[in-house]
């Protein structure tokens, strides 16, 4: 089957939601539990999404979900399947569900750096205290000799 532009939910990203001119849906038939129905159902979701051509993104969002998405990306879209429903309805959903984790994840911003820090004196005697502690709990192991 072709490309079809339906509106079955929606993609939101942040608050941000994706217009459903952007999105591209595709069914096909899905392996997987339906019995004999699933030879003639197109039960299989495809959720395709232009990022690189997308003008719903912020452009600062959209360049970092690029960056984060970059091996994941097929010539600058981003494809979702769902086929683990028998039903084409909530298959959709979960395109659109994972679509939205994805993007939501792709978008965020970048975690701060971490401020190194120094040990204080008592956690560097504490640790020192231990390890002389083990190292003479295990020179005790050994052979004892007759004197």
């Amino acid at each position: 089957m072709g490309p079809m532009s339906v509106n079955p939910v929606a993609v939101s990203v942040r608050g941000v939601v994706v217009p459903d001119a952007e999105l591209q849906w595709r069914f096909s038939r899905s392996s997987g539990p339906g019995g004999q129905h699933v030879n003639t159902s197109d039960s299989q979701v495809e959720l395709r999404y232009p990022l690189a051509a997308s003008a719903a993104l912020p452009p600062v969002w959209r360049e970092r979900a690029l960056g984060n998405l970059a091996g994941r990306l097929v010539d600058g879209v981003l494809v979702v399947r769902a086929s683990e429903h028998r039903s084409q309805w909530r298959n959709r959903e979960a395109a659109a569900v994972r679509m939205s984790a994805i993007l939501a994840e792709a978008v965020a911003p970048p975690p701060r750096a971490r401020r190194a820090t120094k040990p204080s004196r008592g956690m560097i005697e504490r640790r020192l205290e231990n390890k002389r502690r083990t190292a003479d709990r295990k020179r005790t192991r050994g052979n004892v000799r007759d004197f």
